[in-house]
């Protein structure tokens, strides 16, 4: 899937499903309590925002100097918004480390590198969700009975969680078996003639032998003499989630609505935690309408659907639309399309600098 079909299904999905949950939900009392709301509420929504694009960026730079780079805040701030559009434009939510390693890349941090300070970052996220998604199912077990596919789903992600940390258990605990994997890969795209010359095949090799020292060693390094910036970049992981599940809480203070603020917590985490494998180009259609479902578990249903429609405008949509601002100003939608379909960062460096 091309990026710009990419981003179209995403644009479709999410308008279509959102126009559908408006129509559905939307009534007279949802209109007066919206147009009341506080207005400085709304703004504070958006400052919260903020402070978890600071705190994803600010783990950026403390996983880089972890594995002894540098990344400046203001790299990380870029980072973040790239990891966003991504994310929107490719099904599982997967694209956005190929295009933060590329910019790594071209700031003179290795792609080995690279890809373990991303891949980190994502892990961590994704491991304190794991962590958090069983106590808050425990604690308000009601949130999976809102819909028996939400309840597959949150199992199926279980299975994809585990087979990821596997995976990357794997690559760690034998990088040799893995690089052997990976060379014999290499011949299979010679054998089908992906791969046209034995110069490249050796190339392949020797970039993939180079990577993972690279990808190996920054683990070593994150976890022995950067043990520092892991905590430090577990902490902001924490904070980040946090200011993500705020912004709730702040928007049905900004209506009158009364809530529980660890009840809506439990239900967005168990929530992102489905939507990080969500097949749909970031998740879109199933973001809305299942935020919608969920959201009706702690509110009235003419409130829910117009909440989730919000909610998702304040903690995605104004990433998303950075990201694409990033994309076009900085990298260039050429760039960015080739690096999609697996262009490697030294392939895309060598084409910026003809």
């Amino acid at each position: 899937m091309s990026l710009r079909k990419g981003l179209i299904i995403f644009v479709l999905l999410a308008f279509g499903v959102n126009a559908l949950v408006i129509a559905k939900s939307v009534d007279q009392e949802t209109l007066n309590s919206f147009l009341g709301a506080n207005k400085l509420m709304l703004l504070g929504a958006l400052g919260v925002v903020f402070l978890a694009w600071c705190c994803d960026a600010g783990r950026f730079c403390a996983l880089a100097k972890a594995a002894e780079e540098h990344v400046p805040f203001k790299l990380g701030i870029i980072l973040t918004w790239l990891n966003y559009f991504g994310s929107a434009v490719t099904p599982m939510q997967s694209g956005g480390g190929p295009f933060q390693v590329y910019v790594l890349y071209k700031r003179g941090i290795p792609v080995g590198k690279g890809i373990a300070i991303t891949l980190i970052r994502t892990m961590l996220t994704i491991l304190i969700l794991t962590l958090a998604v069983p106590a808050a199912l425990l604690l308000d077990p009601e949130i999976l009975k809102a819909s028996p596919f939400l309840k597959g789903l949150v199992f199926y992600v279980f299975a994809v969680i585990i087979a990821t940390w596997l995976f990357v258990a794997f690559t760690i605990a034998r990088p040799d078996l893995f690089k052997k994997f990976g060379k014999y890969f290499i011949l299979l795209l010679k054998k089908f003639k992906f791969l046209k010359s034995w110069r490249k095949v050796i190339g392949a090799f020797k970039w993939l032998d180079r990577e993972m020292e690279n990808y190996i060693a920054n683990f070593r390094l994150a976890f022995n003499s950067g043990k520092i910036y892991l905590i430090i970049a577990v902490i902001l992981s924490v904070f980040h989630l946090l200011a993500l599940f705020t912004v709730l809480p702040i928007l049905m203070t900004a209506v009158g609505l009364p809530f529980n603020y660890f009840q809506t917590v439990a239900i967005q985490a168990v929530f992102m935690f489905v939507l990080y494998f969500v097949p749909t180009p970031g998740a879109s259609g199933v973001a809305e309408g299942g935020g919608a479902l969920l959201y009706g578990l702690i509110m009235p249903w003419n409130m829910a659907g117009v909440m989730s429609v919000i909610c998702r405008f304040f903690t995605d949509y104004t990433s998303i639309f950075m990201g694409v601002v990033v994309v076009i100003k900085m990298l260039g939608w050429g760039v960015t399309e080739d690096l999609h379909k697996g262009a490697s960062p030294e392939e895309e460096s060598l084409k910026d600098d003809k």
